[in-house]
C-alpha cells in the first residue's frame, strides 16, 4: 500500500492510499489509521477485488450473516468511517457495493477483501473525534454524539 498526506489545514487531514493486488483491505486501512492516529475520518474508495467477505446484520438474531464473494468484482462504492473504540483505538466501519460481471450488484458490511488490481482510497479526517459506545438494544458499538467531542 502506498499512502500520502495530500492536505493538512486547521486540524483537517486528507490522505490518499493506493492498495495493490493482494493487499488485504481492512488490515491495510486499520494499520494506516493506527499509524496516523486517525480518530474521526470518513473513507471513500473505488477499484476492484479478487474476493470479498461481506455481512448483513440480522436484527432478530443480533448477529452478522456472512456473505462470501469468490469472484473478480468491481468496487462501485466503498464508504465508511473511522472512529475511536472504547479503548481509544481507531475502529474501521466500512460498507460496500460491488459490481459483478453482467451488471448485477451485491453489497453489505465489509469484513475483508483482497485487492486486484487496485483500490484508490481517500480518507478525510476532521478536527474532532467520534467515539463508539456499546448499544445494549442492538448489541453493536454505535457512534454516540453525546460521548464524542464535536
Amino acid at each position: 500500500m502506498q499512502r500520502k498526506l495530500v492536505h493538512q489545514a486547521a486540524g483537517q487531514r486528507i490522505y490518499v492510499a493506493v492498495l495493490e493486488s493482494g493487499d488485504e483491505v481492512c488490515g491495510s486501512l486499520q494499520r494506516l489509521a493506527e499509524e496516523e492516529s486517525l480518530s474521526a475520518a470518513s473513507v471513500t474508495a473505488i477499484g476492484a477485488f479478487r474476493d470479498a467477505r461481506l455481512a448483513f446484520f440480522d436484527w432478530e438474531t443480533k448477529a452478522y450473516e456472512e456473505i462470501p464473494v469468490d469472484e473478480q468484482i468491481e468496487v462501485l462504492s466503498l464508504n465508511g468511517d473511522i472512529s475511536l473504540d472504547q479503548h481509544d483505538r481507531p475502529k474501521l466501519h466500512l460498507h460496500t457495493v460491488l459490481g459483478r460481471r453482467g451488471g448485477s450488484t451485491i453489497g453489505g458490511h465489509l469484513l475483508g477483501a483482497h485487492v486486484r488490481p487496485t483500490l484508490e482510497v481517500v480518507l478525510s479526517e476532521t478536527p474532532a473525534f467520534l467515539r463508539r459506545v456499546h448499544d445494549p438494544h442492538s448489541g453493536l458499538a454505535l457512534i454516540r454524539m453525546d460521548a464524542s467531542t464535536v
